[in-house]
């Protein structure tokens, strides 16, 4: 049974396309078929980073959104994860309801997860709040609490505990990775795995100790996406 995964949370600077690419390098680790949408077109970081299994996808047209009902039903079980920009709920909202995605997925066998990723802040505390009222009861969902771009999550929390939604599966926490070394990952477009696993003796790649800081991060936040996916 096919999974499709979108990785979303409306505010900008949440993290999203960290996390898309936790998703992603988990995927792979684990031996999962896996595929990745790209639908953020004016960063890209996801195709950047994984190109080889990403391509772009455009939420408002159907026609490029629908080929996700097309792959996932194919006989392979597969993880399809869609990377969402800010601000892009309402084109996403339109597929879904237009097009009965959820209910061709019932019908088809076929799996949705959303990742809404937060940083604590007001904005993500309102807009988690309209998510979980209006999908709370028919699509299953995590929240992610993404400690690289917050520390106070006690708001969140309370729509949560306030919600008490049915399709919440779990909370998952993404640990900080030091900026610095986030940020040099990043400049150069380095998957999870190249930044652990590539070395270098004249600086395009990571030092010895941002590679170890890498891998401890990565395997932190691993167990906290395993531990969420035992609950689908």
């Amino acid at each position: 049974m096919s999974t499709i995964h979108f990785v979303g949370g409306e505010k900008g600077g949440v993290g999203k396309s960290v996390v898309s690419r936790l998703l992603s390098q988990y995927f792979l680790d684990n031996g999962l078929l896996y595929a990745g949408f790209d639908a953020d077109q004016s960063h890209a970081t996801l195709t950047h980073s994984y190109p080889e299994f990403t391509q772009p996808i455009v939420l408002d047209d159907f026609e490029s959104i629908d080929q996700l009902i097309e792959l996932a039903s194919e006989d392979d079980e597969k993880q399809l994860l869609v990377d969402l920009p800010a601000q892009s709920q309402r084109f996403l909202d339109r597929w879904l309801e237009d097009s009965g995605v959820l209910e061709i997925c019932a019908e088809l066998g076929l799996k949705t997860l959303f990742w809404y990723v937060v940083d604590g802040g007001r904005d993500s505390v309102m807009l988690l709040r309209a998510f979980q009222q209006k999908y709370g009861g028919s699509m299953p969902f995590v929240v992610v609490r993404n400690f690289g771009c917050g520390s106070d999550f006690s708001d969140i929390d309370q729509v949560i505990a306030e919600a008490q939604a049915a399709q919440l599966l779990a909370v998952v926490d993404i640990p900080a990775l030091h900026p610095a070394t986030l940020q040099r990952i990043d400049k150069l477009g380095l998957s999870f795995w190249s930044a652990i696993n590539l070395k270098s003796a004249d600086g395009t790649q990571l030092s010895m100790m941002e590679r170890q800081r890498t891998k401890v991060w990565l395997r932190k936040a691993s167990q906290s996406i395993d531990a969420a996916l035992q609950q689908l």
